[in-house]
C-alpha cells in the first residue's frame, strides 16, 4: 500500500471526516477515509498476551455500539486457564507485569515486547494496548497484576525494554494509563487526589522517563480524575506536562469510553476518542459547528491520528507474519522460571532431590487448575497450559511417587509435602479491588494443619500482589509466582526441583497485616474523593520512615546458590553526553587501574558505579544488585532510602564479574514546587549497593552540586526569618536597605536581626521595623534585588 501524505490529507478533509477521523471505528479499529487513501489501524488489548477478538475485530465493524460487547470484555472474570473464551483467538499468555518485573531483567523485557509483535504480525495488529506502568501503591488494586512494581525506577526501566522490543519490531505500544489509575473503586469517576511532589517524583515519574526514552506511539489516558480533573480533559496533564514539560510528539488515545466531555478532551489534547460513540461524535460535530471546539485543536487532533496512522501503515512490512508457538510457550516458561521469587528456604530444603525422595504429596486446586492470569481486558486465551502435577510427575521421574489430594488431612509416610496456594480471583481484578490481603478461604488454615503435621511443607503462591501469611514461620519453603502465565507449571516444578535457578526479587514490599498497607486509613477515599495522604512514602519509602518491619521486604529474593559483593566504587563522573544511561554485568573482576576519584556530581550529569560480584556457591546463578540512595543532608524530606538504579549478572561456581550501574544527576532530584522543576540538592549522597532494601552490603558518598540555592524563592509574604537565614538574600536586602535609608550595610544588617521574630511578611516587616513605606513599584524591585542576587 502506498503511504499518504500527511499534510495534504489534513488539508483535503472535511469537517465530518475530521470527527470521524478522531473517532474510533467499532470497537478496535481507527476510521478510514478511503477517498484521500488513508486505511484504518488495528488495536487491542495485551499487556502480556495479544488479546484478539473474532467477533470484535475481525468481524462485526460496529462492535463498539454495544455496550453488552465491551463489558463482556472487562468485566469477565478468569478461571485458571481461560480456555472457555468464545472466540478470542489463542495467543501465548507470558507473565504478567508483576511477575516478569521480579526478573529485574530488561533484555528479559525487551524479548517480551519482540515476542508480542510476532503475534501481532500475524493477528494483523498495528497497536498494542500496553504497558500499563501504573503504580502498585496498594497491593489490594484490582489490576495489580499487570503493573510492575511500587518503585517508578524499576517499573519504568522494565515497560521501556517493553515498548522498545514491540516497536523495535514493527508494533506500536500504549502507554497506559495515565494517570494515577492506582485502584480500581469507582475507577470513571473516582478523584485521585495527590500532592504535587508526589505526583512528579512517584505517580508521573515512570510515564515521564519511558515517554523521553522510547518514545511511545501512543500514550492511553485514563479512567479517573486527577485533582479534581477528568485525565481525559486535562491541559495541564495532557498539554503542559506530557507534551510541553517532556516533548510528547505522540497520540493520545482514550481509555475506552473514558471520555465525558469530547469537546474538553479535544482542547486538552485527547486526540483519539476509543471505541465508537454516536453519541460523542454527534456531540463533537455539534461543537465544532457552534465554534466550541477550536479549527485549530481539532487540526491538530487530526494530524496525531494521520501521523499514528502512517507510521503504522509504515512499520507493517517489517513486521513477523506469523509466531512459533512452541518457541514462544518455551519462552513463556523461561520467562516464569527467572522472575519466581523463593521467599524462604529454610535449612536448604530446595531444590527438591528426586533420588533422595520417595513419596512427594502434592496439595491445592491450583495444582491441576493453575492460577496463571488475572481478569478484564488484558486477559489472554493461552495456546496450552503447563499443568503443575503433571509437570512435577515429569519432573521427579518414575522413581518417586507424586500423590495428588487437593485437601489432605495428613501426609502418611510423605517425604515433603507441595502445597499450591492462590487468592481468589472470582471477584477482583479489571473493575474491582481486592477486600483482604489473605489467600481464598481455607487455604491458610490447610497449610496451618499440614504444618503441624511435623512434615515438611513448601508453599507455592500464586497471587497478583503481595499477600500475609499467617503461616509463614511454621513452613521452610516459600516460592512466590504472581500469576506467571501460561508456562507456569513447568516453571515451577523446574525450579522446585533445581533445573532452574530462582533468581526473582521481589518489586513489591509484602506486608504483615493489612493494616500496615501505605495510605491504609484513607482508601480507597469517599465521596468520589481518594486522598493519597502518605505522598512521597510509597511502597518501601514508607516502610522504611514509619520504622515497621514487613513480612517481606522490597528487593528481596533467595536463591540455590551463593554470591559475596566487593565494596561498591565510584570510578568516574562527568556529563551525560547521548541516549539513555545504561547498566551492564562483565565476568572477569573490576576494571583495571581501580577507582578514580570522582568529581562533583552536577546537573545533568552521570556517575558510574562498579560492585565485584562473586559466586561462591557450587551452581550458575544470577545475582541482581540493587542501588538505593540515601541523601545526607536534604532540604526537603526525602525518602530514608531509594532505588536510584539496578543491574544484574550471571556467575558460574567461583566466578567473579563486575556489576556496573550508572546514576544520574536526573536519578538524584527532587521536584521543587515552589520553582516548578526538578532541582538537584547540594549535599553528599551515600550509595548503598545491596541485595534488597534491607541487605545493604556497601557504599559510597558522591557529592552533588545543584544550580539553585538551597533556599526558597523570596516573595512578599515570605516571613524575615528565611531571609535573614539566607545569606544571598540577607545582602541584597541590607543593599537595597542602604540604599533606601542612606545608611551603612553593616548598621542595616544589625537592624535586620531585630526582625527575625516577625511571623508576617518581609515588606510589612520593614515598614514597620525601618518606619518606612515602600510603594509597590519600591518592593518589586526589592524582591527583584533579591532574586538577581540569588
Amino acid at each position: 500500500m502506498s503511504l499518504f501524505d500527511v499534510g495534504q490529507v489534513l488539508a483535503a478533509l472535511t469537517d465530518d471526516e475530521k470527527v470521524d477521523l478522531v473517532s474510533g471505528r467499532g470497537m478496535w479499529k481507527t476510521t478510514p477515509i478511503p477517498r484521500l487513501g488513508v486505511p484504518s489501524i488495528v488495536m487491542t488489548d495485551g499487556t502480556y498476551g495479544v488479546r484478539y477478538s473474532e467477533s470484535q475485530i475481525a468481524g462485526d465493524e460496529q462492535g463498539g455500539f454495544d455496550l453488552d460487547d465491551f463489558l463482556s470484555v472487562v468485566n469477565r472474570r478468569a478461571n485458571g486457564t481461560a480456555t472457555a473464551w468464545g472466540r478470542t483467538r489463542p495467543a501465548t499468555c507470558f507473565p504478567t507485569g508483576a511477575a516478569l518485573a521480579c526478573s529485574w531483567d530488561t533484555g528479559l523485557a525487551h524479548r517480551l515486547g519482540a515476542a508480542l509483535a510476532a503475534e501481532c504480525g500475524e493477528f494483523g495488529v498495528d497497536v498494542l494496548l500496553g504497558p500499563g506502568i501504573n503504580l502498585r501503591r496498594t497491593p489490594l488494586g484490582g489490576r495489580a497484576y499487570e503493573y510492575y512494581s511500587e518503585d517508578p525506577l524499576v517499573t519504568a526501566e522494565i515497560a521501556a525494554a517493553v515498548v522498545d522490543g514491540l516497536q523495535d519490531n514493527g508494533v506500536g505500544a500504549s502507554l497506559k494509563h495515565f494517570a494515577a489509575n492506582n485502584c480500581e473503586v469507582e475507577r470513571t469517576t473516582m478523584d485521585s487526589v495527590i500532592e504535587e511532589r508526589a505526583l512528579r517524583e512517584i505517580y508521573l515519574r515512570g510515564f515521564e522517563r519511558v515517554v523521553r526514552r522510547s518514545d511511545p506511539w501512543t500514550v492511553m489516558s485514563s479512567y479517573n480524575r486527577l485533582n479534581g480533573v477528568q485525565t481525559s480533559q486535562d491541559p495541564w496533564l495532557l498539554d503542559t506536562v506530557l507534551r510541553g514539560d517532556w516533548g510528547y510528539r505522540g497520540t493520545v488515545v482514550s481509555d475506552w469510553h473514558g471520555i465525558k466531555d469530547r469537546a474538553a478532551s479535544i482542547a486538552a489534547g485527547n486526540d483519539l476518542d476509543m471505541p465508537e460513540s454516536p453519541s460523542r461524535k454527534a456531540a463533537l460535530r455539534r461543537a465544532v459547528a457552534d465554534g466550541s471546539v477550536a479549527a485549530a485543536d481539532l487540526d491538530t487532533a487530526c494530524r496525531r491520528v494521520l501521523e499514528l496512522v502512517h507510521r503504522a501503515v509504515a512499520a507493517r512490512p517489517s513486521r513477523a507474519t506469523a509466531f512459533d508457538r512452541d518457541a514462544h510457550h518455551d519462552l513463556a516458561r523461561q520467562m516464569a522460571a527467572r522472575s519466581m521469587v523463593l521467599l524462604k528456604n529454610d535449612g536448604g530444603l530446595l531444590p527438591l532431590n528426586p533420588a533422595a525422595l520417595r513419596r512427594v504429596v502434592v496439595a491445592g486446586d491450583g495444582a491441576v487448575d493453575p492460577v496463571i492470569q488475572g481478569s478484564g481486558s488484558a486477559t489472554t486465551s493461552p495456546t496450552r497450559v503447563d499443568v503443575p502435577l503433571d509437570e512435577l510427575r515429569r519432573a521427579f521421574g518414575p522413581a518417586v511417587e507424586v500423590l495428588y489430594d487437593p485437601a489432605p488431612a495428613d501426609i502418611p509416610g510423605a517425604d515433603v509435602v507441595v502445597f499450591f496456594a492462590n487468592t481468589d480471583l472470582q471477584y477482583d481484578g479489571e473493575g474491582a479491588d481486592r477486600r483482604t490481603l489473605a489467600l481464598a478461604a481455607g487455604q491458610d488454615e490447610r497449610i496451618a494443619a499440614l504444618a503441624a503435621t511435623g512434615v515438611p511443607v513448601v508453599v507455592v503462591v500464586a497471587s497478583p500482589d503481595a499477600v500475609v501469611m499467617p503461616w509463614r514461620d511454621d513452613v521452610p519453603a516459600i516460592l512466590a509466582t504472581f500469576l506467571a502465565g501460561q508456562g507456569a507449571g513447568r516453571a515451577t516444578a523446574d525450579v522446585l526441583t533445581g533445573a532452574a535457578e530462582p533468581t526473582g526479587r521481589l518489586t513489591t514490599t509484602f506486608p504483615a497485616r493489612i493494616e500496615d498497607i501505605p495510605g491504609w486509613l484513607t482508601y480507597p477515599g469517599e465521596n468520589g474523593r481518594h486522598v493519597y495522604a502518605e505522598g512521597i512514602h510509597v511502597g518501601y519509602r514508607s516502610y522504611d520512615a514509619l520504622g515497621r518491619e514487613p513480612l517481606f521486604c522490597f528487593g528481596h529474593g533467595l536463591g540455590y546458590t551463593t554470591f559475596a559483593t566487593g565494596p561498591v566504587t565510584a570510578v568516574t563522573s562527568g556529563p551525560v553526553t547521548s541516549g539513555a544511561v545504561t547498566s551492564s554485568a562483565v565476568a572477569g573482576g573490576p576494571a583495571a587501574g581501580g577507582p578514580a576519584d570522582v568529581a562533583t556530581l552536577s546537573e545533568g550529569g552521570v556517575v558510574h558505579l562498579e560492585v565485584p560480584v562473586t559466586n561462591t556457591g557450587a551452581r550458575r546463578g544470577r545475582e541482581t544488585v540493587q542501588i538505593y540512595a540515601e541523601h545526607r543532608d536534604p532540604r526537603v524530606r526525602r525518602p530514608l532510602l531509594a532505588l536510584a538504579g539496578f543491574a544484574g549478572i550471571e556467575l558460574e561456581p567461583g566466578e567473579t564479574g563486575t556489576v556496573r550501574i550508572s546514576v544520574t544527576a536526573d536519578d538524584l532530584s527532587f521536584w521543587d514546587t515552589a520553582r516548578q522543576r526538578w532541582v538537584l540538592d547540594d549535599e553528599t549522597v551515600r550509595l548503598h549497593a545491596g541485595r534488597s532494601s534491607r541487605d545493604l552490603t556497601s557504599s559510597v558518598d558522591v557529592t552533588t552540586a545543584g544550580s539553585t540555592s538551597r533556599h526558597r524563592p523570596v516573595l512578599r509574604d515570605t516571613q524575615p526569618s528565611f531571609i535573614l537565614d539566607n545569606p544571598v538574600a540577607r545582602a541584597a536586602t541590607a543593599a537595597f536597605l542602604a540604599a533606601a535609608l542612606d545608611r551603612s550595610e553593616a548598621e542595616v544588617d544589625s537592624m535586620l536581626e531585630y526582625s527575625r521574630d516577625s511571623f508576617i511578611g518581609i515588606v510589612a516587616t520593614l515598614e514597620r521595623r525601618f518606619r518606612i513605606s515602600f510603594t509597590d513599584d519600591q518592593a518589586d524591585r526589592l524582591l527583584a534585588a533579591i532574586r538577581d542576587a540569588g
